[in-house]
């Protein structure tokens, strides 16, 4: 509180540029070192950032002035990053999901809490303008009482695009792991925690083809379900129907709709921070606009652990440790439903995160003139 947190990176792939454009415009965030399997990543990234080493992961884990670790490794490793860090008396932010599986996820919050630091998790998009100027309209009584929500992600595979896309396609991917927590973020952001789901799953082919990189026209064989529908009981009352799919080709279906008993919202991707909110109310000819009213201003990757660190201690931060367990659960369950035929109740539940007020951070005021 009242300083900057220094943090350190573990993992220096593709998503880490997003953090560092965020880190570079945020008082909140003192990046100091970062580490990689790969040292000649890490150097890459030291030799382009004034002021931060590249050191190696023990040493990262045992540096003094390293307050919080940001875990951008791949999922398997999450979890065993993250208890590390812990286990060296550090908070840890990282991306999504919070770990492979909810009984890893478990271990990591409870290791959190018998050291006293934070846990923190992707994603943090639901804290820009687009979700939260949804959630307030929501919660001004724009729309009335949830009724409820679709949530829409289709794309024909990402192996169109990805050089490397087998990870996708193997247990632990699919479309509901991958893209499924920014989805299941902003349903729980926006109607509150859910109480059971019911889950179908399908896959159309055994294989894809790699269609871009060294490895084009390479086949990669298909472990995994590719289309996932699922319906989320949210303790409300409301009811959520996701539907993710490596299959489809294209939807006209905006990514998230809200209904209430007074109106209906249109929800920006929850891919991104930003994005124009809709309304149609009741006795309305035709959609609103709403203004953004709510969220971080010109948000992006990493605002999440500017979050954290303003976040009292003790208290759980909006993009929590406890709201990425709960979305993990979510999700293993509609998976679990699906094999089953059968309803899967949830275990875990989780606060609504506090709303955010429209709020321009400190250090952003000087990135924000123009040129």
């Amino acid at each position: 509180m009242g300083k900057p947190l220094n943090v350190g990176i573990i993992g220096c792939g593709a998503i880490i540029a997003q953090y560092l454009t965020t880190f570079r415009r945020l008082d909140q965030i003192r990046l100091v070192a970062v580490a990689d399997l790969d040292p000649a990543r890490a150097q890459a990234v030291a030799d382009g950032y004034e002021g931060v080493r590249a050191i190696s992961v023990e040493e990262l884990l045992a540096a003094d002035d390293v307050e919080l670790v940001l875990n951008l490794t791949i999922p398997a490793a999450h979890a065993d990053v993250a208890l590390k860090a812990i286990a060296a008396g550090k908070s840890v932010y990282g991306e999504k999901p919070l770990a492979a599986t909810t009984e890893e996820a478990g271990q990591v919050l409870d290791a959190a809490r018998e050291a006293g630091v934070a846990v923190g998790c992707a994603p943090d998009t639901v804290l820009g303008t687009g979700i939260q100027t949804a959630r307030k309209a929501i919660d001004d009584g724009l729309i009335g009482a949830p009724i409820s929500a679709t949530a829409t992600m289709a794309t024909p595979g990402h192996e169109r695009w990805h050089p490397n896309p087998d990870f996708y396609y193997q247990p632990g991917g699919g479309p509901l792991l991958d893209m499924g927590p920014y989805y299941v973020t902003a349903l729980v952001t926006l109607l509150g925690p859910v109480v059971s789901v019911v889950g179908a799953a399908s896959h159309t082919r055994n294989q894809r083809t790699i269609g871009s990189g060294p490895r084009q026209g390479e086949q990669v064989a298909v472990n995994i379900d590719s289309h996932v529908t699922g319906v989320l009981v949210h303790a409300s009352g409301a009811l959520s129907t996701l539907f993710m799919s490596f299959d489809a080709v294209k939807s006209k279906s905006p990514n998230i709709e809200i209904h209430g008993e007074r109106g209906s919202l249109v929800v920006p991707d929850p891919n991104h921070f930003d994005g124009d909110v809709q309304l149609f109310s009741l006795g309305a000819e035709d959609w609103e606009t709403l203004p953004a009213s709510a969220g971080y201003i010109d948000s992006g990757r990493g605002f999440g652990i500017a979050d954290l660190a303003s976040t009292p201690q003790g208290k759980e931060p909006r993009a929590g440790g406890a709201l990425a367990y709960h979305v993990l659960e979510v999700m293993e369950s509609i998976l679990d439903s699906a094999r089953k035929g059968t309803s899967v109740a949830i275990q875990s539940t989780v606060d609504r995160p506090e709303a955010v007020a429209l709020t321009l951070l400190a250090g952003q005021a000087d990135a924000l003139q123009p040129l």
